[in-house]
């Protein structure tokens, strides 16, 4: 193929790495020649860059469904997250009727520090009006972020005060949390959720666990849903705080990668007591190390829908240029030996993509007997329980997806953005009151209800948004969006663990886990 020639070229010219070494074997020579005869031959100019990009995007894509390419500002975006900060001014913002809104500064960031308060609309930046014209998201990062030390000034016009406010803001480390939530679930039953396995997930979470169980914790249940994975260093730090000493947590090993195996050691902070690990199809990589680890040694029951089957290991490459190769070079293994990848063809990413969704056309989001396992890889727990590789984590128990509530006239108003307004705008026209009326989170959760009132203001947002009334989809969804309204405005008065703790209580997997937890003799039993 002329993309895999030209690509061949590129590592030729322009990589080097310290541990690699390119000899002129014949068939470099041959792509060296063919690169030269393009270069001398062909009838139109070339681009270099983009035949650079497109010549490692098109070999990549032969390969595994992991390997990929990431330009520069991929690269940037990318190590964000997984790094756990970035540098800013530190506040959570929506863009509302076009203009800037502080949802609300971030605690201790620099924002919070000079006084920005949440419903304060940001008017102008560095001189800039920024109201009106049709900001977008990425407008907002660009004029935000920002090295630490450098300054912006702000001109916000807040509610109630006639003249804008200018603050000078000296940006800083901005940390962004990979343990979204964590609160008590009952009086000895704790609750974590991690979204994704960054840099600074460890840490996080034994923060989380020496808060919970300073208020009495006992038994756990960890989130994992939708966690799409991250750093293979996180998983097995975490996997640790639930393991005895010397206990194999997951190795990898690929054709040029010797084995490697990670153990636990003997400082673990939640080693007795009973865990609930919840995933689903989108629970990825070091979120299936975690479940699988866990659920390997019988240290936790998993309860939800088979998770996503990713078990391929990717070594970053970084290219002169700034960019990266992400290229798989090892497949890891949980401690019985199974390996969660789930099938592939090479060069077909299209189809391995579109799997999750084929699973939901055969049934196998609601129904376990739909579900298909892998009867030729059979392996067993340390209390000989038969468990299946080759395809995801199965659960110990399953938990279909709930539909119940769900129809398209809910989908258009969250889809369409109409919810989301609605809620920015009930907030800024009643925060005071409603700051005045619960004084704290826990009488908010008892005594709030969602009353017709706010319900007849939705719809009518909707039908100004032209969402077509449904009067036969508001039955059947308004349950769910009483709940949702009701979970936003929690949010947005005080942080996302409050959200958290009103949505998860109809939940069935959580109810489930919570119900498993409390009896332990059924828990016993299903790990035994």
């Amino acid at each position: 193929m002329n993309i895999k020639l030209k690509l061949f070229v590129l590592l030729l010219i322009t990589i080097s790495f310290n541990q690699v070494s390119f000899s002129q074997t014949k068939e470099l020579q041959k792509v060296q020649l063919a690169y030269k005869l393009i270069s001398t031959f062909y009838v139109d100019s070339v681009n270099n860059d983009q035949l650079a990009e497109d010549a490692i995007v098109g070999m990549l894509s032969e390969l595994d469904p992991h390997s990929d390419y990431l330009s520069q500002e991929e690269v940037s975006k990318l190590n964000e997250p997984l790094d756990g900060s970035f540098e800013g001014i530190g506040v959570q913002f929506n863009i509302f009727n076009d203009t800037l809104m502080v949802v609300a500064p971030i605690s201790g960031g620099p924002s919070e520090k000079v006084g920005i308060v949440a419903g304060d609309r940001i008017v102008n930046i560095d001189g800039d009006d920024v109201a009106g014209i049709g900001l977008k998201n990425s407008d907002v990062f660009k004029y935000l972020k920002g090295k630490k030390g450098t300054k912006v000034i702000l001109k916000v016009k807040r509610r109630g005060v006639k003249d804008l406010i200018s603050f000078t803001v000296v940006r800083d480390k901005i940390p962004i949390h990979s343990v979204e939530a964590y609160y008590m679930a009952t009086p000895t039953i704790g609750y974590a959720k991690i979204n994704q396995f960054s840099a600074t997930t460890h840490s996080e979470f034994l923060a989380a666990l020496n808060e919970l169980n300073s208020q009495g914790m006992k038994n756990l249940i960890l989130d994992l849903r939708g966690n799409p994975g991250g750093y293979l260093s996180a998983a097995i730090d975490v996997s640790n705080e639930f393991l005895e000493s010397k206990k194999l947590i997951v190795y990898t090993e690929g054709r040029t990668s010797p084995k490697q195996e990670s153990f636990s050691n003997s400082k673990g902070e939640f080693k007795k007591g009973r865990v609930a690990v919840l995933i689903d199809e989108g629970s990825a990589s070091a979120s299936e190390i975690v479940s699988g680890a866990l659920q390997d040694w019988d240290r936790a029951v998993i309860i939800g829908r088979r998770s996503f089957g990713k078990g391929l290991v990717q070594r970053p490459l970084n290219l002169q240029d700034g960019s990266m190769m992400r290229l798989t070079i090892a497949k890891y293994f949980t401690p019985s030996g199974r390996s969660i990848q789930k099938p592939y063809t090479k060069g077909n990413k299209k189809d391995y993509s579109l799997e999750v969704y084929e699973r939901l056309e055969h049934g196998e989001g609601y129904e376990e007997d739909s579900i298909k396992l892998n009867k030729s890889e059979e392996y067993f727990t340390n209390n000989k329980r038969l468990v299946y590789g080759g395809g995801g984590i199965m659960p110990d128990i399953f938990v279909a997806m709930d539909t119940s509530g769900f129809s398209s006239y809910y989908r258009d108003i969250i889809a369409f953005g109409v919810l989301n307004r609605f809620i920015i705008d009930y907030i800024d026209n009643h925060r005071v009151d409603l700051e005045k009326e619960y004084s704290t989170f826990t009488d908010f959760n008892d005594r709030f209800k969602v009353e017709q009132s706010l319900m007849d203001a939705l719809i009518k947002e909707a039908s100004d948004a032209e969402i077509k009334f449904d009067e036969k989809g508001l039955k059947k969804s308004e349950s769910l969006m009483k709940m949702q309204i009701k979970a936003l405005i929690a949010r947005n008065l005080w942080d996302t663990p409050q959200y958290f703790e009103v949505v998860n209580p109809s939940i069935e997997a959580y109810t489930k886990a919570i119900e498993l937890l409390n009896n332990p003799k059924e828990y016993n039993k299903l790990l035994n």
